[in-house]
Parts: structure tokens; sequence; C-alpha cells
């Protein structure tokens, strides 16, 4: 039974993780190796928790309650007491392996060991570990607390009884799991959607059109949410680049190429909204 949820790393998808968790009713460990990041999270968590206060999606007492249940620590060792961990660093296979290779003599045998990574090879990961078959892949989207979807990613020795506790646990988290059947670079959504950007940059590159037609036309003659341009600015252009680059490592496909337009933003230190400029600027943001 799973009552105690570890998070690793509590920036914004390890934060939004975490407080889901809290609000879903079950005690949560967060683990960072800053307290002033921890200190951050658990801001980040009011504030999120406070807008929805002001929307009539909880109440005061449920808020204080979620905060209660989440306890911030700087020591990995405290993952002891957890019966699954979800992984939530940076998008880097060095520093994922190292966690999970200290989280495999840490957290107890029955303890699943899930990475939040949006792309990366689950296999991989899992090798760092001497429990390959209680690692998975469990795909948060942003906002965890918003939004529905969990892809929960089989690695190559991941067993059934595992992939069958990670969705239920994502059900418990009132999310909807899809299994992603084989360890496959970028699952099932930045699959599509990575190849989607690509070909808008492209478009732009040739002249065809404008970022800001090509958002239009994507938003209302595809009805999604967002242009490609204002996603990849929300979500970070850096991280963009990133996937694409890994994709072309792993697949050696010139479809997933990123486009040199995305590399010079990227070196022009234009990373989207977190540095007030990507695509497009943003006055709002210091």
């Amino acid at each position: 039974m799973i009552s105690t949820i570890g998070v690793v790393g509590a920036g914004t998808m390890g934060s939004g993780i975490a407080n889901l968790a809290a609000l879903s009713g079950f005690n949560v460990i967060l683990v960072d190796v800053e307290d002033h990041v921890l200190q951050k999270a658990r801001s980040r968590m009011e504030s999120f928790m406070d807008k929805s206060i002001a929307k009539g999606k909880i109440t005061p007492k449920q808020k204080h309650e979620a905060m209660e249940k989440v306890r911030g620590s700087t020591d990995l060792r405290e993952m002891k007491h957890a019966d699954v961990v979800i992984e939530a660093v940076i998008e880097n296979m060095d520093v994922k392996k190292e966690v999970f290779s200290k989280l495999d003599q840490i957290a107890p045998e029955h303890a699943i060991l899930a990475t939040n990574t949006s792309s990366m090879s689950i296999t991989e990961i899992a090798s760092a570990t001497n429990r390959p078959n209680q690692v998975v892949g469990m795909h948060f989207f942003n906002p965890p607390q918003l939004m529905k979807l969990v892809e929960v990613v089989r690695g190559y020795k991941t067993s059934d009884e595992t992939v069958g506790q990670a969705k239920e646990l994502a059900r418990k988290l009132k999310k909807e799991p899809v299994e992603v059947k084989k360890d496959s670079p970028g699952f099932i959504v930045n699959r599509i959607m990575i190849p989607q950007f690509i070909e808008a940059i492209r478009l732009v590159e040739e002249g065809v059109a404008s970022m800001e037609d090509i958002d239009k036309a994507v938003t209302l003659g595809l009805n999604y949410p967002m242009g490609p341009f204002t996603l990849q600015d929300f979500a970070g252009v850096d991280i963009g680049l990133h996937v694409m680059d890994y994709f072309y490592q792993e697949f050696k496909d010139d479809r997933f190429a990123a486009p040199l337009l995305l590399r010079q933003l990227v070196r022009a230190g234009r990373l989207g909204r977190k540095t007030g400029a990507g695509f497009y600027d943003y006055d709002d943001v210091q």
C-alpha cells in the first residue's frame, strides 16, 4: 500500500507533483539540494492553492492539510520512508543515473522508483539500480495539479506489477494514465509534438508565414490551446532544443534535427518566458 510519496527535485515539476500528491491525501517527502529551493517550492504550492481557493476549487482547510503533509529536506536519505519515489531533477542522463543509484541504496526494497523524464530512456536510468524491474516512467505534464495525463512508460525490464502500480497511483492522483509499451525517446506526446515544433520553425525560416500567424492558425485550425511558439516559450526554448538534440542522437533521423533559428535563440539567452524573451518578448517577466 502506498502512503508516502517521495519527490526528488523541488523545481516547477517536482513542487507541482508534491502539491498534487499532498492534495490527494498522501504524505510527501520533498528533497532538493538547497533549502532556498525548498522554500521557493512551498511558496509556489501556496500560491497555486490560493488561486484554487479563489476559484472555489478547494477550501482553506484543504490547503492547510495539504501543506501539513509536505515535509521538505536536503537529505536524500529521507527517502528511506517512501513507498514510491518520483524523480524530477534536470533532464541530464548522468545526473538522473546518479540519483537513481543513490535511491536504490536508500529506498525500501518494495519501493517503486519513478522518473518524470519527458523523453529519456527509462531502461538506461534503470541500469543504475539493482531493481530495474521496479523502475518506471511517470511523465506528468505542466502544471501537474491541472493537467490530466500521465504517461506510464516501461523500461526494458519494468515488470507488469510495477506498471500496474504506477497506473493505479496515477488514478489515485486523479490523473488519466496511458501506457507506453516500448521505451522509445519522447514516448507519445513529445514524439508527436517535437516534429510539430520543428516544422513550425521551418515555416518561419522559409518565410512562409509569421510566428504570430502560425500560432493563430494552429490554435484556430487545430483547436490547440496554444500555438507552437507560445508553447515553446512557456515550456522553455532550451528544453525544446535539448529534446530535439536527444531525439537526433537516438534516432539519427533528420526530421528531428533542430532548426538553426532555435539554436540561435538559445545562444542569445532567449530561453522563453522564464528569461523574459524567447520567440516573443515578454515585458511582464523580469
